[in-house]
């Protein structure tokens, strides 16, 4: 439930997100979720959270984060660190959860309903908070993926969760290939 006179903020866990919309079939069409947004309450911010790995020559997000940045969202972005699993596989690391926490409590004293986009149950503690403050949360991720993508206890937690499947014909595309996939399928 939205309230037209809300001051909103969206705070988009962008990998999670990205993570469910591609269970789902479906890629983010970012423009569209902004303007969804904004015509459910008054968007003050919307949140875009992200890794980056600084030592690629190209980064497969990087047009994104820019187009992002230029277009009305506010980006927060770190370095992701790389290493070597046990078993000697590279793995990247960029957890987002403390900076997009941080930017939640500190804004709350100025908005009246935070939309998370992530299905991570490292939030539910900040949700819990979020309400304790007066703030309404509602969550946007999926059960309808194979695992489901959100932990069953911030699903209860939030005032309100919202099926990301429910937003497909609203905020939805159909997936482009990224570069990685089409290089694999050439080779």
């Amino acid at each position: 439930m939205f309230y037209k006179d809300e001051r909103l903020a969206l705070f988009i866990d962008g990998s999670n997100l990205y993570a469910a919309a591609k269970a789902l079939g479906f890629d983010i069409d970012y423009k569209l979720l902004r303007t969804e947004f904004m015509r459910r309450g008054k968007l003050l911010r919307a949140f875009y959270y992200t890794a980056l790995l600084e030592n690629d020559d190209y980064s497969p997000i990087r047009p994104l984060v820019d187009w992002l940045n230029y277009n009305g969202f506010t980006m927060v972005t770190k370095p992701a660190k790389e290493y070597t699993d046990s078993q000697g596989r590279r793995k990247v690391k960029g957890n987002m959860d403390i900076e997009l926490t941080v930017d939640a409590m500190e804004l709350a004293p100025r908005i009246d309903h935070i939309v998370l986009f992530s299905g991570d149950g490292d939030f539910r503690p900040l949700v819990e908070s979020l309400q304790r403050q007066g703030v309404r949360v509602s969550v946007v991720s999926t059960i309808r993926s194979q695992p489901p993508m959100i932990s069953d206890d911030l699903r209860r937690q939030a005032d309100n969760f919202i099926e990301l499947e429910d937003l497909k014909e609203v905020i939805g595309r159909p997936p482009r290939e990224d570069a990685q996939e089409r290089q694999q399928a050439s080779a």
